[in-house]
Parts: C-alpha cells; structure tokens; sequence
C-alpha cells in the first residue's frame, strides 16, 4: 500500500517525455490487494514508544507493545493480573488522571508525567476494545523549543490575519511548520477533483529538491489511506528504516479481533509505503492534516533527508497550526464563493425579470446573451425543447446538442449535470472538445429530452508529475508490488479538459433552472386557463351559432317560398318583375343553404366521433354516383387507384371527402375534359389520400385562406357556394387528428390530401 503524498526525488526539472519501456504492467488484483491493506490494523507500532491497552471498567492491561516494559523500565503482565496503577506505580497521578478522563466527556488527552523518575508523554484515547495509552519519553532536546511554542503560534495568527490569499497563507503555514519542527523540506500538498495532488506551497533549506508545482497521481494516496488522513490529522515517521514493534496478543482480548489502531500515533505504517520513503530519499516524515468542513483539502508535508524526531507537544502545536490553517483557508474560499455568489445571482435576477416580459423564455434567453453565458461564465450555452436547439457563443453544432440531450435523458437526471470532462463520461464528447469539454445541464422537463447547456472549451494544459503516473507502482519478477524507483520531473499535455466549474456557478446554474421551472409552470398556467376561457367561449359561440343558424333557416324558406307563389298568381308580371322575382328567390335560397352550412358546421364541434373502420373505396363510388346526376359531371374523366381503409367516422369522412370531389370537379368543369384522380396510399402511422384535378388552380400565396369560413379565392359569380365547404372539411380532418393540406397553381389544376389514422386510436374524440 502506497501512503506517502510525499513528492518525488530525481533530477529536479528533468522532462520525461514518455515512460520506461522497462515498467512493467501491474496486474489489476494486486492494486485492488494493495487498496485493501488493512492499514488501521496492522498489528505493530514504530519503535519509537509504546502501547497499553487496559480494560475499562478495572483499568486492567490486557494487551500492550512487545516493547512496552524496556519503555517503561519495569516488568510487564498480561496475564489478567497488572492494573495501570501497578505498571506506573499506585497512587500515580497518571492513575488518578485516567480515572477523572473516563468519567468525563472527553475522548483522548496528552499529558506529561513522572514513571521512575523519568518522564514521559502520555497520550489517551477511549475506543470499543478497551482504553489505549501510549507512551513516549520526553526529548530533552526539545524543552526549548516547547518552552515558544505559544510565542510562535501567536506570530503566526498575527501574520496569518494580513495574508488575503490561499497561496499566502499556504506560504506562510509551510515556513512556520518547518521553523516549529527543523524539517529540511515542508510543503504543502493540495487535492484536486480527481484526489491529484499539487504542491501550491513550499519551504525548504536546500538539502532536498524543490517539488513546487509538481503534480503526483491519486494512486499515490489511495482512498482507504485519504480517509485515514482525514480522521487522524497527524503522523510521524521518524525513520524509514524501522523494524515494527507487535502488539501481544496479536488479538485484542476484548473481541478477539486485531486491535483498530486508526486514531494511535505510534500506528506503523505500510512496508511499501516505507519502500516508498527510502526509494525517494525521505528518512523522516510528518503529514499534518487540512480538513475542510470534514473533507480532506491537502497535506502539509515535512521531509527530512536524517532520522527525525518530534516529540508530542511540538506535533500537537502543528496539528493546532493545521487547524487554523484549514478555518483561514475555508474563510477565505468562503469569503471568494460568497462574493462571487452575489455576482452570479444579480445576473440571475437580472436574466429572470428580462425573460418574465419575454413571450418565450427561450426567445429571451437568446435576447440576453451575454447575462446567460455570465451566469456560470461560460464560452457557449444552448436551450433545448421540443427538439429545437437555440443557442449562442461557443457551442456544438445543433445535432450533437440534440444527441447530449437524449444521453442525458437516459440517465434520469432531476436536478443537475455537470463535468470538466464530457468525453470521460459520454465517448462522443471528444468531437466536441474543442467547445464543450465543460458542461452544465440542467433539465426543464420530466417528459421530454428539454435542457438549458452552459459549455467551456478544452484548455489544453501541460502538467509537470513527480514521476510518471502511470508507473506509480512496480511489480519484481517473484510477483511483489513496490511503490516506483524514479520520480524525476514528467511532462504530459492534458486535452479534453476544461476549467472545474465553481460551486458558485453550479449553485448559479441549479437556482436559475427552479426559476426557469417556475416561469414554465406560470405560463403552463397562464396557457390552460386561456384555453379554459377559450374552450368556453367556443362553446357559446357554437350554441350561438347554432341558434341563429336554426332560426334563420325558416324565414328564408318563407321568403323564397312566397316569391314563388307570387310568381305562380301572376303570370302576367312584366319581364323586369319575373327577373327581380326570380332574383329574390334565388337569393332565399342561397342564404338558405348558407344557413344550413353554418348549422352543420356549429353541429360538427358538439358530436362525438363514431369512430369504425371505413371502406374509401365504396365511400368513393357513392360519391361519383351523387355526383353523376348531374350533367355536367358525366363528361370528367376519372382515375381512381388504390384507396386503402382507414379509421374514422364514416359520415363525416365521407361529408369532407364529398367536398373535396365535389370542388375539383366544380373547378374543373371549364377543362377539356375535366379529369379528377383520386388515390390513397398507407403509411407508418396513417393512410394519406390525394384528390387531384386539372382545373383552375389557385395561387399558393393565398392558400392560408382556403380553409377559413367564407373565405374564397375565385368569384362566386364564376363559381357557386358559400365558402363553408373546405372549413368543414378541414373541422372535420382535425377532428380525426389528420392533417388537410392544399397544393396548386394558377390554370394548373389543384391537389387537396388528407390523412386518417389506419387503426383505433383510442375511441370516440369529443368537443374539438
């Protein structure tokens, strides 16, 4: 197991542009053996003081460090008879103390006490398997510098309020820790997203090489050994070149398990990670914890190229400095986020009151450009909904969007997407790198592939490791994992990466999707109760309709009805007279089918559908045979093909089929021959039917009109009716769920196609 976040030592600056052709693979088992390493039990301790693990209840030793009686200087039994006051000596006040500690709240302790005339630290901690103590002789060399540890951690508060920045304060931490402890070498070590570790800050005396700015792989660390790092914020190694010292019993007597030795400074260390220190040229080593609202942030890391040790007073002033260093920096980054928070949600507000007077917040997103693409200071941005993309800056092009989106809807998300690294997560994202190696997504529907994109470039950066990351690990020719031999400077350009997004800029992105959401639903709101205001007013305009149309229809029969027997009683009338009567019936009668056309048209939108299956080909024939009574249409010339059956209801399909037959022989009756071709043909999802003539045509310029009531593009002195006829067909269409399209020309006939769905669809449609 490799637990050193210590940087490596070579030839300072050298660029390895590739790894040795001699590294071998290191077979996937033995990462995931070394990743299980049981660090926290591993059964030992450094030599460099001793354990004693006593039973709470009577404080007596039940297991202890093999070297816990040279230590102390007096003989050791485990064997259920030597209580604490028998191993320091009674009425010690280490026993007292002890006994108060337990009684109390607190978890651990660090005191220093007399044993013989010598003294020692001792440090405390309650745990499930029993009580741990640990002792360390005190250093006699470090009494001076114990004596200033306050003067210089009160120097370094009063330095620590002037630096503004984490970069100063991390070179401020770094040379006080070294003055504080005599390391050669301190730095410290920060993690990236990735738990990559950089060196941001260093302080050193010249007698190892200088790390600044390097880089050193997550495997160098891994998760088990983070996680330690951030529950116990200390440790010393103080040299690389120890024998362990075991514990006896090998098992706690307390459970039979191996004694959890996670929170025991004297804990040892992985042999790799030993290998580890000596391949580097590192004898003494302490990492001091930064943990940032319980998170590991970085290490400070103190090297030293001698055996060093520090004794407990001094390491508990570092863990101190380590903690003010990790509340100064959270301050700090506090302070940044904050203020660019604000920022960020006055462009928010901003944005949001501009789309509230939008009539599409789409259309006003686009408006607001460079407020959409600040809003998370991105290069590019896109709307997606209904699948029409918008967008604006740097973006990719309209079908990779498209094709993100779908990605995106597949994974389910609810509330927000984000990476630096698109092509990682979505292997088509390498074609896009270029613009949109970042992204922001955030989803505007639960139903459909709808998203707001914000977009940053690639920044192709070329990092400098402390070694070849790819070779952080070896594997020896009789199968043993060893951490690497070379850690000289390693140069790689990174590509399909772009700048981390701030957690001000995710929070940007997350407040302004609920207010996107918001704006949504108001306007979904807005849009159902019009649609509730409209429905009804259809309804009376319907009833009104149908009511006027009904009571009209009696007074024109009277009228054209009393024309005619005034005519029938006068057969005398002069001529001029028989044309005025003749005018005033023709008249009656024209409004009278007016009327009826208005009534079956409001009739349309109050019945239900009868919806069966429907044979066109006979619908066809009956309505040539209608329309064969009359003269004029025994001269077309008709060209019926295949006519598929299709689903719907069978008079009212054939009322808008007979409409259409209808107008195309009426316009078509000044060709020689007139000629109508009709013909259908299935589809996927429905049956397409064409009705073609070779008539007067139209011009495509005024087709919106054709299917308006009363609307007419040719005079009705050429061409008889009331204009009711294509808006009934096309009410009647819509009321299937087909569509009714026209196609002409100008002395080039017409061609009116429809669709019908070919099976049930669900039954009856009510009121359009």
């Amino acid at each position: 197991m490799v637990t050193s976040h210590n940087p490596g030592q070579g030839e300072n600056g050298r660029a390895v542009d590739s790894p040795s052709p001699s590294v071998p693979l290191v077979p996937q088992e033995l990462l995931d053996q070394c990743a299980r390493e049981p660090i926290r039990i591993p059964g030992g301790i450094q030599p460099h003081g001793a354990v004693a693990v006593f039973r709470p209840a009577d404080l007596v030793l039940v297991q202890a460090s093999a070297n816990l009686g040279a230590i102390l200087d007096r003989p050791v039994a485990l064997d259920g008879s030597q209580t604490l006051g028998d191993l320091v000596g009674p009425g010690s006040a280490l026993e007292g103390d002890v006994g108060r500690w337990l009684a109390g709240a607190e978890t651990g302790f660090l005191e220093q006490y007399q044993i013989d005339g010598r003294t020692f630290h001792v440090t405390g901690q309650q745990v499930a398997q029993g009580v741990i103590l640990e002792f360390e002789a005190f250093d006699e060399a470090e009494r001076a510098r114990n004596a200033s540890l306050n003067q210089l951690l009160r120097n370094f508060l009063d330095r620590s309020d002037g630096l503004t920045t984490v970069a100063d304060i991390c070179a401020g931490v770094a040379a006080e820790v070294r003055a504080l402890t005599g390391f050669n070498r301190v730095m410290v070590y920060r993690f990236d997203e990735d738990w990559n570790g950089t060196v941001i800050a260093e302080n050193g005396d010249g007698t190892l090489p200088s790390y600044l700015d390097l880089r050193f792989p997550a495997s160098d660390i891994p998760a088990q050994a983070r996680e330690l790092y951030r529950l116990n914020r200390l440790r010393l190694i103080p040299t690389a070149t120890y024998a362990p010292i075991p514990l006896v019993p090998a098992l706690c007597p307390a459970d039979g398990a191996p004694l959890d030795m996670s929170f025991v400074a004297l804990r040892s260390v992985s042999p790799v990670h030993l290998e580890y220190m000596r391949n580097m040229g590192t004898a003494a080593s302490l990492s001091i914890s930064i943990v940032i609202d319980g998170r590991l942030w970085g290490l400070i890391s103190c090297h030293h190229a001698q055996p060093r040790y520090i004794g407990p007073p001094i390491r508990a002033a570092c863990d101190f400095l380590g903690r003010i260093v990790a509340q100064q920096i959270a301050a700090r980054e506090r302070a940044a986020e904050i203020d660019e928070r604000l920022r960020l949600k006055s462009i928010e507000t901003e944005l949001v009151a501009h789309l509230a007077r939008a009539p599409a917040f789409q259309a006003g997103l686009v408006d607001c450009a460079p407020q959409w693409l600040a809003l998370t200071n991105s290069a590019g941005a896109a709307v997606v909904t209904d699948g029409i993309v918008l967008s604006t800056g740097k973006a990719p092009p309209i079908q990779s969007i498209l094709a993100l989106a779908d990605w995106l809807r597949t994974r389910n998300i609810e509330q927000l997407y984000s990476t630096s690294s698109l092509a990682a997560d979505w292997p088509p994202g390498a074609e896009i790198a270029d613009v949109a190696s970042g992204v922001i997504a955030v989803p505007i529907s639960r139903i459909h592939a709808s998203f707001i994109f914000w977009f940053r470039p690639e920044v192709v950066e070329t990092v400098r490791w402390g070694g070849d990351p790819r070779a952080s690990k070896t594997v020896d020719v009789a199968g043993r994992l060893h951490p690497r031999l070379s850690f000289e400077a390693w140069k790689q350009e990174v590509r399909q990466r772009a700048q981390p997004w701030r957690p001000a800029e995710l929070l940007s992105a997350a407040d302004f999707r609920g207010a996107i959401v918001n704006f949504v639903l108001q306007r979904a709101e807005e849009r159902a109760q019009l649609t509730e205001e409209l429905q009804r007013s259809n309804k009376e305009l319907e009833a009104f309709s149908y009511s006027i149309s009904h009571d009209l229809r009696a007074p024109f029969r009277h009228i054209a009805g009393y024309a005619e027997l005034l005519g029938e009683e006068e057969p005398a009338l002069k001529a001029l007279s028989r044309h005025y009567l003749d005018g005033i019936i023709a008249a009656a009668l024209s409004a009278g089918q007016l009327v009826d056309d208005l009534l079956h048209f409001s009739q349309l939108g109050r019945t239900s559908l009868k919806m069966t299956r429907i044979d066109m080909a006979k619908v066809v024939t009956e309505i040539r045979r209608s329309l064969d009574i009359d003269e004029r249409q025994r001269q077309v010339e008709w060209s019926i093909g295949a006519l598929p059956t299709a689903w719907g209801d069978p008079t009212l399909v054939r009322q808008a089929l007979f409409n259409l037959v209808e107008n195309a022989a009426k316009y078509s009756r000044g060709a020689n021959p007139p000629r109508i071709k009709i013909w259908g043909q299935e589809r996927a999802a429905d049956v397409l039917y064409c009705v073609e003539d070779n008539g007067v045509g139209f011009d495509m310029n005024y087709a919106g009109k054709l299917f308006q009531v009363f609307q007419r593009l040719h005079r009705q002195e050429d061409f008889e009716g009331t204009g009711i006829g294509l808006a009934l067909t096309k009410r009647i269409i819509d009321r299937h769920g087909g569509t009714l399209e026209a196609k002409g020309a100008v002395g080039q006939g017409a061609t009116f196609s429809f669709t019908l769905p070919k099976r049930q669809t669900g039954g009856n449609r009510g009121i359009a």
